[in-house]
């Protein structure tokens, strides 16, 4: 089958469709990918600011267009990146791309990604499956990226009328699909699928040496590993780790923080004026591949959401990374993410609920390491259930298929089903109006892999880059 996928972001970036790409390519898939120059989280992160408008990683042809940069992350430049990538995209990258049987798009970043891959099938008749990683216009209303209800109502229409051209609409939390229906997306058109963790995310032996040089302090580790934005209520973060100083069993946690992102600054200052700097340790980013020997050292890991309707309905990538290496886990979040975490063995407590979030800390770091173990164990195997790559994967080949109008591939491996909700009375879900556009999703769930210019990587020696 020949894939194109038409992504906003790829390789060098650190974004899960670097996996998608490279799994179907093992397959025997011809992937050809149409992307922008890298740019996130900031052209200065790259060695070679441009890359080859053409070339290729472990086997996957990549296609590159200029786009603008992001600059500081202000919102003109945001909203110019965007813009200027499904132009160069349309203009630019169509015209290059080899025939293709079906193109997928994977909508991490606004809908405009959309709009190069529709003219495809526009003048070539090839059908468009989509997989959203965001709830669009809702993140932009979230972040505060756009305000004006005009504005807001004419991303809406476009969002749905973008939708409806396509032949799969697939989200990654089951949540999203009643408000695609609710955009007039046909139900036959729609379908879960969730993410799943690169391959080397399991779990391995903790290495003192790793520990040493990562800059782990001794004692009990409670770890957030995450990009550091508004989405992560890092409020809730620290008003925990300062909860804990008086508690008994806080005394010796010590929260180690792995990540970097537009509140990063806002993060180490608020360590120091709350005098937590022997409590909460920010060792900026590490390359993903390293990530596994990272979170082997956490006694807990530790996952944060703000409260808001559309966040409930999603589950952050890094929960699936975080359970794939079988740690014990505590999220303060609501809805999908506190289902599972609460269905993998660890902790759910409420959002930007910071004495909650201190008390499961407490809980877990009072409990003895076969009791820690056994938590582990209980979300490596809720992974290996629901989230298993190649399962994944072969649900990921039969929607292009169906798509292509090709015959399917046998199934390879059984694919469970995500947490169901707690028995007894069904508690109504969530209401979220599409015409109200609530506060929402994601443009903040992206991994903790890339460094922002000026700060280390966790686990760089001295006079190393990390």
């Amino acid at each position: 089958m020949r894939v194109t996928i038409v992504s906003q972001y790829f390789w060098p970036e650190q974004f899960r469709v670097n996996d998608l790409a490279v799994g179907l390519r093992e397959r025997g898939h011809r992937v050809t990918v149409l992307t922008g120059q890298p740019s996130y989280p900031h052209r200065d992160v790259f060695a070679s600011r441009r890359r080859p408008a053409r070339e290729w990683h472990e086997g996957v042809e990549v296609l590159r267009v200029p786009r603008a940069s992001r600059g500081g992350g202000e919102r003109w430049r945001l909203g110019l990146n965007h813009l200027s990538f499904a132009a160069s995209a349309s203009v630019l990258g169509v015209p290059r791309l080899p025939p293709s049987d079906v193109v997928l798009v994977y909508q991490i970043s606004p809908v405009a990604t959309l709009v190069p891959a529709l003219l495809l099938r526009r003048v070539r008749g090839t059908p468009v499956v989509v997989w959203l990683q965001d709830l669009w216009p809702h993140t932009m209303h979230a972040t505060g990226a756009v305000r004006s209800e005009r504005v807001l109502t004419l991303l809406d229409w476009l969002v749905r009328a973008g939708y409806r051209r396509c032949a799969r609409v697939l989200g990654r939390s089951e949540d999203f699909l009643p408000l695609l229906r609710e955009a007039a997306v046909p139900a036959d058109r729609l379908d879960y699928l969730p993410n799943w963790a690169e391959k080397h995310y399991r779990p391995v032996p903790a290495d003192a040496e790793v520990r040493r040089a990562a800059g782990i302090p001794d004692g009990f580790v409670a770890m957030f590993a995450a990009n550091l934005g508004v989405a992560q209520a890092l409020e809730t973060l620290v008003a925990a780790a300062e909860r804990l100083r008086a508690d008994s069993h806080g005394a010796q946690v010590h929260w180690v923080v792995i990540g970097d992102g537009s509140r990063a600054e806002w993060l180490a200052g608020e360590v120091r004026r709350r005098g937590l700097s022997d409590r909460v340790h920010l060792l900026g980013c590490a390359p993903p591949e390293r990530m596994p020997e990272l979170l082997a050292h956490a006694d807990v890991l530790v996952t944060t959401l703000r409260r808001d309707p559309v966040w409930a309905l999603t589950v952050p990538s890094r929960v699936h990374s975080f359970l794939a290496c079988g740690r014990p886990m505590v999220s303060s979040a609501a809805g999908a993410t506190a289902r599972v975490v609460a269905a993998a063995g660890g902790i759910a407590v409420p959002a930007e609920d910071p004495a909650a979030l201190a008390d499961a800390i407490a809980k877990v770091a009072a409990l003895g390491p076969a009791e820690r173990a056994a938590m582990g164990v209980a979300a490596r195997q809720y992974y290996v259930t629901h989230y298993e790559r190649a399962a994944l994967l072969d649900r990921v080949e039969r929607h292009l298929r169906a798509a292509a109008g090709l015959s399917a591939a046998p199934e390879r491996v059984p694919a469970g089903r995500p947490a169901a909700r707690a028995a007894g009375p069904r508690a109504p879900a969530a209401r979220v109006d599409l015409d109200r556009r609530p506060r929402a999703v994601s443009a903040e769930d992206q991994p903790a892999g890339q460094a922002r210019p000026g700060r280390p990587a966790a686990g760089a020696m001295p006079g190393r880059r990390g």
